[in-house]
């Protein structure tokens, strides 16, 4: 928990322990998305031009603008003075909670598309509908991720509500710098890309009232073999309380405890 895996991604070893993660199937059909002549299947994101330091294209984050903590910004669902193709308009129904009656919508590929536009980012037309599978699976998951923390500590973890949340892109969490500092001390072992995009969310607690924040970091992770690409997400409850801590500092020392007892169980040989 607090780490799941997903697709996408650059050939960049992530500085979280994949191999301990649990792996979760990408929605996107990378047998189909072959171009038209000689190139191989691969997920329309150039995510090696988003880990190179000299490159001009702008970080792979949330091309929508989550600069403030409140609700989705308001987006146009117009077509762009230079758009050739017609992109969907329909918005998609997440299954997270906004309150006790609605859920979150995600953007359109229209929308999603717009928000690039203004950004300034150069994103093919055709590959928007693919980028908007991958970016609301990844929010599904970090979403799961959330409520897997919540089981923990409340007893009906369905009706937790996400209230707002915000992007903060080239904001570091403490967490991450720490993994940036194992990789410079350790560069055999971890490495010393940051992630690539963080949010924190806001998780409201309908019986309490109690409202918690989480932070999500983002991390291009080693491709499959078959060679999909692959995201991990780093999900935990920001240390802004005694709870937070108490509950991070339990579940690290439930994680190291599960591991030391495999390995030593794997360790006794059998007997005859």
């Amino acid at each position: 928990m607090g780490q799941s895996v997903s697709a996408s991604s650059g050939g960049a070893q992530c500085p979280v322990d994949h191999a301990s993660l649990k792996s979760a199937s990408c929605p996107v059909d990378h047998d189909s998305l072959k171009s038209s002549s000689q190139s191989p299947a691969q997920c329309p994101v150039d995510h090696k031009a988003l880990h190179s330091s000299s490159s001009s294209q702008a970080p792979a984050e949330c091309p929508v603008d989550h600069s403030s903590l409140n609700q989705m910004p308001t987006l146009s669902q117009g077509r762009t003075p230079n758009q050739v193709l017609d992109l969907p308009t329909a918005r998609t129904e997440s299954s997270i909670l906004r309150d006790s009656s609605t859920k979150w919508d995600y953007p359109s590929p229209q929308q999603f598309y717009n928000a690039l536009v203004r950004k300034g980012w150069e994103t093919p037309e055709e590959h928007i509908e693919t980028m908007v599978e991958i970016h609301n699976f990844l929010n599904e998951q970090a979403w799961q991720e959330v409520l897997k923390w919540e089981k923990r500590v409340t007893d009906n973890p369905s009706e937790i509500q996400l209230a707002r949340f915000k992007g903060r892109p080239g904001e570091i969490s403490p967490k991450a710098r720490f993994w940036l500092l194992a990789g410079w001390l350790l560069p055999s072992r971890f490495n010393t890309e940051p992630p690539f995009d963080r949010h924190d969310w806001i998780v409201r607690r309908p019986n309490t009232g109690e409202e918690v924040r989480y932070v999500i970091d983002y991390y291009s992770a080693p491709p499959e073999p078959n060679g999909s690409p692959v995201f991990s997400l780093d999900v935990r409850p920001a240390l802004d309380s005694f709870a937070s801590v108490k509950e991070r500092i339990a579940f690290a020392t439930e994680e190291a405890w599960a591991e030391f007892r495999e390995n030593r169980s794997t360790g006794i040989p059998k007997r005859d």
